[in-house]
Parts: structure tokens; sequence; C-alpha cells
């Protein structure tokens, strides 16, 4: 029970450092941000770089979706400009885990003095990289704590046999992805739990990669609902979001075991080789919807844009 508590303290220290990094860096560069995804956008290619930087810069891609279906319910972007956007913003989501896989516990303690330090300071740019510093560093020491929490809990007889149960049969691992981040509204805080729970050696790789495969369906809710209010346009954007994450998974998950192995090649870390799976397959289903944007476009035009008329 204790353990239990301490991971759901866990799981919101987590959510209150993500929160903390991207209100920080938002605040630096948000009215930026919004002119870049709104002007540079003329060309097939900027779309989907543009959504790779902007997200590794707010550390979110469902807040960049979210931003995108707003600037789409605004009419500032077409509909079509906004699925390169959201390819990139699957890219960009990965620079998270790539840098909660570093090995900088050691520097947990002095990062939080820092950032507390910052906060006292006036000017906004340092008092936004304060919040920034804060926030990295609960994240750091969250992951640190999941890491610690794994084995506790899994003696648990029910944990123990739902992961016996995820282990056994990937789809369920892909649905507990999915459903877990649509919960706590945080792929990365799902890429971040695996990673811990692999670290401690109670999940094998091949399960973790299905995890985090669904995670990336479960990250579309955000945008879903933000679209609700929005226009026809606004809510195609986001079922675009929803079908080209349901694509990449639907097309890499008979390859599961083969990303687990090239995983096992890029590191000897098990949490590190989630990180980056995570992070090529992202890359590698984006780079391989974006030439069939126009015909993602169309179908979704085709599947969801009549039913919105009508409604």
């Amino acid at each position: 029970m204790i353990q239990t508590l301490l991971f759901i303290l866990t799981l919101g220290v987590f959510l209150l450092g993500m929160y903390l990094v991207r209100t920080g860096l938002f605040n630096m560069s948000a009215d930026k941000l919004k002119t870049w995804l709104a002007k540079l956008t003329d060309s097939p290619w900027k779309g989907p770089l543009l959504g790779t930087v902007v997200t590794a810069i707010l550390q979110s891609s469902s807040a960049v979706s979210i931003i995108v279906v707003g600037l789409v319910a605004r009419n500032m972007l077409t509909f079509s400009q906004s699925i390169g956007i959201i390819l990139g913003a699957n890219i960009g989501n990965t620079v998270t885990t790539e840098i909660i896989a570093l090995d900088i516990n050691a520097m947990i303690i002095p990062m939080a003095a820092i950032g507390a330090i910052f906060l006292l300071i006036k000017r906004d740019t340092i008092r936004n990289t304060g919040l920034a510093l804060l926030g990295l560093s609960a994240v750091f020491g969250a992951i640190w704590n999941f890491k610690m929490l794994a084995a506790p809990i899994t003696e648990m007889a029910f944990i123990d046999q739902l992961f016996l149960s995820l282990d056994n049969n990937r789809l369920y691992a892909v649905l507990t992805g999915a459903i877990l981040t649509a919960v706590i509204q945080s792929s990365t805080a799902t890429t971040g739990i695996t990673m811990g729970f692999i670290a401690a050696g109670v999940l094998n790789l091949d399960t973790a990669v299905a995890i985090v495969l669904g995670a990336n369906i479960g990250t579309c809710i955000d945008a879903w609902l933000a679209s609700i209010a929005g226009g026809r346009e606004a809510r195609l954007t986001a079922w675009s979001h929803i079908w080209i994450n349901v694509f990449g998974v639907i097309a890499f998950f008979p390859f599961i075991g083969v990303l687990a192995h090239v995983g096992t090649m890029l590191a000897t870390q098990p949490d590190v080789q989630v990180a980056h799976i995570s992070a090529l397959f992202n890359v590698l289903s984006s780079l391989i919807a974006l030439p069939f944007v126009n015909q993602l476009a169309n179908m979704i035009t085709k599947i969801h844009g009549r039913k919105q008329t009508a409604a």
C-alpha cells in the first residue's frame, strides 16, 4: 500500500516537473513559436521540421498539437499544413525521453537549488529559466524514484500478474500504454515509468517497446478534446493526429522484436534502449508518412469531414 501511494506521489512529481519545464520554456518563447507555426509552413518539409523544433522546446507533443488545433480553428493554418507539423511533433517529443535517459542524478539537487535561486530574480527570462530547471530536477528525481519503487511494487500479486499478462501479450501491452497515457495525459510520463520498470528488471524489452508504441496513441486524447469546440478543420486536424499514430503503431507492431533487437545494439542500459527505440519509431513512422500527407488528408476528410458537416 505504501509503495502504491509513493508511486502515485512520484507520478505527481513527474507531471508537476513536466508542467514547470513546459511553462518556463513556453513563457520564454510562446509568441515566437506561434508565429513560426503560423507562417513558416509554406513547403512540405518545413512543417515536420518546425513541429520537431517547437515540440523539443515545449517538451510536449500534446501541447504543440493543441496549439496547432487552435491555429487551424482561427484559420491561421490549413488542415493540410497541420499534418506536417504533427508529424514533426511526434519526432520532437522523443527529445524529452532522450533527456530523461541521461545519467545526471548527481545534478538533481544543484539543478533544483539553481532553479530556486533564479526564481527569486525579478527578470522574466531568468525566472522562467529557473522554473524550467526546477521542473527538470523534479522530472529526474521522479525517474530515479520510479526505478527504486519498481521492484517493491511488482511484489504485489496483482501487479506481478499484470506484468506477466503484458509479457505474454504485446497487444495488451500496447493497449496498456494507450490507456495509461490517456488517463495521465502524458506519453512522456508513460515512457518514463516504463524506463523505470525496465531498469529495475521487471519488464522485458519487447513489452516495454509495445507500451511505448501504445503511448503514442494515448497522447492523441488531448488534441481531440481541444478540437471538440473548434470548427470542422480543427476536428480534422485532431483526427489526423490520431490516424497518424494509429497507422504508425499498426505498421510497426509486427516488428516490435526487431525494434527491441536494434535497441540492444544502440545502447547497453535497458532504459536508454527504450528511449532510443522510441526516437527511432517516431522518426521512421513520420518519415514514412511524410510523402503521403495529401493522400492522408483526403482520406481523413472523406471519413470524418462529411460526418462533421452533417452535424
